[in-house]
């Protein structure tokens, strides 16, 4: 179990927060503030496999339907209560949240092969129409009561129309009466809580049958419902009470109907907001670039261009470059020392493979390269920051003290450590022994982990330790700047005074301060320094020659392409060359034999020569094809040996295999009972045994029938 503090010193709540704000529903908000990391491997594989699921989907034709749907929480708790009504904004949710079960419930049927997990999640769901079919007999798709949801309701409905109708008209024949006789103000109509009135001047307010309703401020005119309209208008007001009761009614057979489907109800709103919580999971890492790296069998975290995410949204939101980090535990390299300066990157480096660990198994796809690779840890331990407990009453230190008794106790080779700044907090001899002892117990127990450091003697055990590895944060002494680069095999300067003189601290100060300082101690420290720079040195070298290698290897290359087009033209010119020559001989040869044909006119002669000459060419291309067939020969003979010595081991396994099988017992035949279906063991028509005869089955073959021996059957299908 991974505790509260872990998830506390490594922000994981704010990883879970930016995954929140990507929810599209509030059950799935909540579950993601929930997020935790799973309990075994199993789990958290199948949970990033989900995710993978869902961002791979961007690559199919047709996209995952929407997921998105109304909480439903306080109107499933009603449904429960026995006697309840439900309204209509109720039954529009129930609807909604159905249509979208379904549709994912058909779309994840139909493409179950490209989404095996996320298919297996909502086969917990099961497909049906009748909720939706019930609420739209009743509720319309703007959400209002149908009319013909009853029949009573539709007779209520009708008599509201006529009794409006007849409201309506009965005022338009009491105002065009009353304004024949002048009875009426310049407004002629007003409204009065609602009710259509007519604007009678008070001069000719008994002249006027009504109900009084109001008057103007003045006093000179009076607001007169008519007596007819006042009439319809009671009966109005009845039908629409009569109208409240029968929805009233029918609210309630449609809660009873629906009241059965309330577990399935809230098993949608589970799935739906798992599949919320896998999609925003997906659009975090769309931001991130995350991946889902593979697990190793083997303990490892191998992490290639690893980013810490907090880091990485908020440097990307301000422009800002984020520096990527390698990192390497295995059984040889079992525990990494950090050192170097502070504000070099050693916190963050070590945050970001606990944050990125903590993700992984919560199911959240992770910033690294393709080539990483991952392990689970049952438990992920860190002592990170400044650890003074106020309400406990303790230092700093006395808190570290309690952290590492937990370590100790909890410790084994399924734990990943971080601890910050790794025996701080006390004389620095004294707690970097201690601090020393502590490492030697981790490494024994068999655990992973990560610590920053500044102490010498730890520095000193990993470079003397085999499984226990000195890495640097590397910084640029000439510049006073940090590169953020994580370099495993050597320990790191603090640049203590290096830091300092860039930070604005006299010189004079930082020269007294050396004097201080064990001349054999800097020394030590202006070693290490020097040896970072001449790494960092060796490393731009290499790079600069690599380079300058690759230069030459394309330029060679683009040398060997020209030769190689030059050499074929030249062989072509040659190829041309020769037939040209050819040519010219045999026009020579032509010419001398026109020559002298016009000397002597022998025909004779001429038709000798031609026949000679053609022969002799003929000759030369007989020649020239046997050499070709010869050649295609010896090539066809060539292949046909070396296909021969790959299907040779084929054919002599297959050999071996037969020979292993016709060892083996034959399978005792299965009996055969009437009702089996059966066919000849060197036929396909397939048949049914009807009975026995003596020693003959009677097959059945449905137009025919044949007696066959039961010996010759193969059985196709038993008989139930």
């Amino acid at each position: 179990m991974i505790s509260e503090k872990t998830l506390t010193d490594l922000e994981f709540h704010q990883v879970c927060q930016q995954i929140f704000e990507y929810c599209v529903t509030s059950l799935g908000q909540a579950k993601a503030k929930g997020l935790r990391p799973m309990d075994t491997e199993r789990k958290a594989k199948v949970k990033i496999q989900e995710v993978a699921e869902y961002q791979s989907s961007q690559f199919q034709d047709k996209p995952i339907p929407r997921h998105g749907f109304d909480d439903i929480s306080v109107e499933l708790k009603r449904l429960g209560l026995e006697g309840s009504i439900l309204d209509q904004d109720a039954f529009v949710k129930f609807k909604a949240i159905s249509e979208t079960a379904n549709d994912l419930i058909v779309y994840f049927k139909k493409y179950h092969e490209a989404y095996p997990q996320l298919y297996k999640k909502v086969t917990r769901l099961y497909f049906t129409t009748e909720i939706i079919e019930q609420v739209n007999s009743v509720i319309d798709r703007f959400g209002q009561i149908r009319d013909n949801a009853s029949n009573e309701l539709s007779i209520i409905r009708k008599e509201i129309q006529i009794a409006r109708s007849k409201i309506g008209s009965s005022f338009n024949v009491a105002m065009s009466f009353c304004q024949s006789q002048d009875y009426l103000a310049d407004i002629k109509e007003s409204l009065v809580e609602n009710i259509r009135t007519l604007a009678v001047k008070a001069m000719y307010r008994r002249k006027v049958k009504g109900k009084v309703l109001g008057h103007s401020k003045t006093g000179s005119i009076v607001y007169i419902q008519p007596e007819a309209t006042e009439t319809h208008t009671r009966q109005l007001l009845n039908f629409l009470a009569d109208e409240e009761q029968e929805i009233k009614r029918i609210l309630k057979l449609l809660t009873d109907t629906l009241r059965p489907h309330k577990k399935l109800l809230s098993q949608y709103t589970q799935v739906l907001s798992d599949i919320d919580v896998i999609y925003a999971k997906k659009r975090y890492a769309e931001d991130i670039n995350g991946i889902a790296p593979q697990f190793s069998k083997d303990k490892a975290i191998v992490l290639k261009d690893a980013y810490h995410p907090l880091l990485l949204v908020s440097n990307n939101a301000k422009g800002h470059q984020t520096y990527p980090q390698d990192i390497h535990l295995d059984k040889n390299q079992q525990i990494i020392v950090i050192s170097g300066p502070n504000a070099g990157g050693k916190s963050i480096t070590l945050k970001t493979a606990g944050l990125l660990q903590l993700m992984l198994q919560s199911g959240i796809l992770i910033p690294v390269h393709e080539y990483s690779r991952v392990s689970f840890f049952d438990n992920i331990m860190t002592d990170i920051g400044d650890n003074q407990s106020i309400e406990n009453h303790l230092s700093t230190y006395s808190y570290r003290l309690k952290n590492m008794r937990h370590f100790l106790k909890k410790c084994n080779e399924s734990t990943l450590f971080l601890i910050d700044e790794f025996g701080t907090g006390t004389d620095p001899e004294l707690g970097g022994a201690l601090a020393e002892t502590f490492l030697e117990v981790f490494f024994e127990k068999g655990a992973f982990g990560i610590i920053t450091t500044h102490y010498a003697n730890l520095k000193k055990m990993a470079t003397e330790t085999v499984g226990i590895t000195n890495a640097n944060m590397m910084f640029d002494s000439r510049n006073l700047q940090p590169i953020f680069k994580l370099k495993t095999g050597e320990a790191g300067s603090s640049f203590t005074f290096e830091v300092a003189q860039k930070n604005g601290i006299p010189y004079s100060l930082i020269n007294r301060s050396k004097k201080k300082v064990e001349r054999g101690k800097l020394r030590f420290d202006k070693s290490i320094a020097k040896l970072q720079q001449e790494r960092r040195a060796l490393t731009q070298t290499k790079d600069k020659l690599s380079e300058k290698v690759s230069e030459t290897d394309k330029e060679q290359k683009r040398l060997d392409e020209i030769n190689a087009k030059l050499q074929k033209k030249l062989e072509d010119f040659q190829e041309l060359y020769d037939a040209n020559q050819k040519l010219i001989s045999l026009g020579q040869k032509f010419n001398g034999m026109g020559e002298r044909y016009f000397l002597t006119k022998d025909k004779k002669r001429l038709i000798g020569e031609f026949l000679s000459l053609i022969e002799k060419e003929n000759s030369k291309r007989d020649k020239l094809n046997k050499q070709e067939r010869l050649r295609k020969k010896r090539e066809k003979a060539q292949a046909e040996k070396e296909v021969l010595k790959r299907i040779t081991p084929i054919r002599e396994e297959k050999k071996k295999q037969k020979e292993i099988e016709d060892k083996k017992p034959p399978k005792p035949k299965p009996k055969l009972h009437i009702g089996d279906h059966v066919r000849l063991f060197d036929g396909k028509a397939v048949g049914t045994i009807d009975r026995f005869e003596k020693t003959k089955a009677i097959v059945n073959y449905g137009l025919f029938t044949t007696s066959v021996e039961p010996n010759l059957l193969e059985l196709v299908k038993a008989a139930k």
